[in-house]
């Protein structure tokens, strides 16, 4: 339960960070196009918070499995 929640908050934060990072960063570029690069770098960081969340859950699922008495 906690590894399934763990990757969906992750997942549900990193889509929400991604859409606001787009939604700004597109109305910014389309007045200062320099912002690109940098836009591009703040969605890779966000991406990865889904990538941590993955991370978290593997961690959480093999500790609760290797706990588990046969």
């Amino acid at each position: 339960m906690s590894a399934g929640m763990s990757v969906g908050f992750a997942g549900l934060s990193a889509g929400y960070a991604i859409g606001v990072i787009g939604q700004k960063g597109i109305l910014g570029y389309s007045q200062q196009p320099r912002l690109f690069v940098g836009m591009v770098l703040m969605l890779i960081f966000a991406e990865v918070l889904g990538l941590y969340g993955l991370i978290i859950a593997l961690i959480l699922k093999s500790r609760a499995t290797a706990a588990t008495p046969l």
